[in-house]
Formats: C-alpha cells, structure tokens, sequence
C-alpha cells in the first residue's frame, strides 16, 4: 500500500491482550458468578466444569491457586459460623464459605458497564467536531470549533495548538480562528432515574433466562451514572407481588421469585420515590415480559389472575400511566416478550402515558437504554 513520507496506514499482525493466568479465570468467574446471582461456591463448581472440559488451567496455576488469589486480592472471603462450626466449604478442609466483597461488587457493576455500553467515547485528539454543542456550565469530555461568542476561558489551548500544527505544518507556527476549539459543555440537567425490574416468575419462564441481562443492564446503569453523571440519581426497585426497593451493592444477588407481576406497586413506589426528588428531570425505565397479574386490594389480601390480561389490573395500570404522565414523569418500558397481545397493552399504556416504549429481545437491551437515557437527560421536562 503506498504511503508518504508524513500519512499512511501501517498494517501490523493482531495480537490477543496479554493477559496473566489470574485475568483470564477472573473474566470468566464474573460471568458465572452474575449468573449464580453472587453464590461463589456454585460459580466455582461451574469454574472447574468449564477447567475440565476446556483447560483452562495448568499444573502452574490451578483453580485452587486461583481462589487463593481471589481471596488475596479481596474479591471474595471466606466466612465462618460464629459458633465454631464448619461452614458449607469441602468437607473435611476446615474452612467457612465463600461470599463476594464490595470489591468484587463494583468489579461487576464495572465489567457490566464495559460489556454493555463499551468504553465511553471520548473524541480524538486534533481536528475533530462532535454534534454534541451547546453553551453550558456541565464540561462533556468533548470537543466542537470555536464559534463567535464563546468565552475564552472555555477555549482549550492543548488541542487548538494541536489543530494548528496538523492544518499548518510545524515549520513555522500560524494559529487563527479554524483552529480554535472549545470544550463542550451542556446546561445542567440532573436527572432522577427509578429503573424498575421485574423478578416475577415469568421472567425465567420458557427456559429462557431473562434477570441476568436485566440485572447487568442495572448494573451498568449504576456505574455509568455513578462515574459519568454523578449529580443524577438512580434508585432501583423490583416488583413481584410487592415492589420493594434495593440498594445497588445488592444488584449482583438478585433472584427471580415465586412471584405474580403486580406492576401497579412498582409503579406507585417508583412515584413515592420520585416525588422526593427536587431536580425537575424524573423519568422510569420498567424492565418487564409485559403481563401484569397481580394487585394488593386495600384489605391487603391479593388479586391474582394468570390467564390472560385481566381488564381489573389492566385499568389500574392505566390509571397509573396517567397519574405519572400528570406528575411529568415518563415511563420507558422496555418490554423483554414478543407476545402480540401483551404488545397491545403496552402500546396503550405508553399512550396514557405519552411515554415510550422498545419491544426489544435481550440482547441489545443495555444499549437500548442507555441510548435512550443520553437522549433524555438532554432534556428539560417543564413542571
């Protein structure tokens, strides 16, 4: 291919990162352990599975010098029963049981981010202009051309001289107003999120596994708002027969339960929660098959109704739809079944709403929300 002397490409052979023994086992371990929803033991069971019908390991490292590493590194420890007695380790070894550590938390949450959404973009260096413009006080990691107007504090000197030297050569140095670029900023907009997942039995149904995807959607979630937009805030619920909040350290353990769907809970929680908030951007994202099926009478007994779309619960879904819409809270739905008639409700109560709504399969769920919540926290939603 032919080049000059200052521009070309350079075609070189690709070579896997080099990784050491421990990397390798603890890229796998964090999958299994989502999976096992944080117990360790099964995700180690699993571990030498794969060990054994893939070599994993070696004589030099084994999976026993692994889990002494993840101990040494504080991602997971062992625990004993305060009373002396063995734990449920190997019998005979003396040893507690295993549980992960905060540590190993954020590992997840943060592996869950790069998984999901990829490594953020950040813009390259020297001539390069993003859609991204505005004039704010909130600084995007981003860069656009000067435009007449823009104050000089905002102008970075870095990657102007950088623009000068490509456009101009570094013969002699000449800088003029093309070459001038400013960091992007955007106006402040915090944004309050209650993400909504359903744990409902239906969600493992049909041998498909629907609360892993959605229990690393939230953990992404988590971590980008936490690293990127650290104004902003996100509570999460789940919603069963009941809707009860979680803290986000609790994300990793998440379990599908004996559960109905009673969506109208979840949604009136997710209302409590968002009235509290003073930023004026409020928003929920429901993850869910679609099917609501339950509902808590004021006498506290439960209505259940499995066949079908019951009109009773559907009604009280709706009214809730209303009721957020009347609070200029949006519900992004982000339904996980392709079942016509359930499409139908969803479609009806995205209109009582004027919210929105994506008939997603799992895989591309965590970049469809999180598309959506760049999209919205651009937004300035009037009281």
């Amino acid at each position: 291919m032919a080049m000059n002397t200052r521009k070309g490409f350079r075609f070189t052979t690709y070579e896997a990162p080099n990784q050491t023994p421990f990397e390798k086992l603890f890229e796998i371990f964090q999958e299994l352990v989502t999976h096992t929803s944080g117990d360790v033991e099964e995700a180690l069971d699993w571990l030498r599975e794969l060990d054994k019908e893939y070599e994993l390991t070696d004589d030099d490292y084994t999976i026993d010098d692994f889990i002494e590493d993840l101990k040494a590194k504080g991602f997971i420890r062992e625990e004993f029963d305060t009373d002396g007695e063995q734990g449920d380790g190997e019998e005979g070894d003396g040893g507690g049981s295993l549980s992960i550590t905060a540590k190993l938390e954020r590992a997840l949450r943060k592996k869950a981010l790069e998984q999901i959404f990829g490594k953020l973009k950040r813009s390259g260096s020297g001539n390069h202009k993003t859609g991204k413009s505005g004039r704010g006080d909130e600084h995007t990691g981003e860069f656009r051309e000067y435009r007449f107007g823009d104050a000089l504090e905002h102008i970075s000197m870095t990657e102007s001289l950088k623009n000068a030297q490509i456009n101009h050569g570094l013969d002699s140095f000449l800088l003029n107003e093309e070459d001038l670029v400013v960091e992007d900023t955007q106006y402040k907009a915090q944004m309050s999120t209650v993400l909504m997942i359903d744990i409902s039995h239906s969600m493992i149904l049909y041998g498909e596994d629907r609360i892993t995807p959605a229990k690393k959607v939230a953990m992404a979630l988590a971590e980008l708002i936490t690293t990127r937009y650290p104004k902003d805030t996100l509570d999460i619920l789940v919603f069963g027969n009941d809707a009860w909040p979680i803290p986000i350290k609790d994300l990793p353990y998440l379990k599908v339960g004996p559960y109905h769907t009673n969506t109208v809970a979840g949604l009136q929680l997710a209302m409590d929660m968002l009235r509290r908030k003073r930023n004026t951007n409020k928003q929920i994202f429901m993850i869910t098959d679609g099917k609501p099926s339950c509902l808590r009478l004021p006498n506290g007994d439960y209505y259940k109704n499995s066949v079908g779309l019951d009109d009773y619960i559907v009604e009280k879904c709706y009214a809730m739809a209303q009721q957020a819409r009347k609070l200029h809270i949006p519900i992004t739905t982000f339904m996980i079944a392709q079942d016509p008639y359930l499409m139908q409700f969803v479609r009806e109560f995205t209109q009582a709403n004027r919210g929105k709504a994506f008939y997603t399969g799992l895989k591309g769920l965590g970049e469809m929300i999180f598309e959506d919540y760049e999209q919205n926290r651009k937004k300035r939603i009037k009281g």
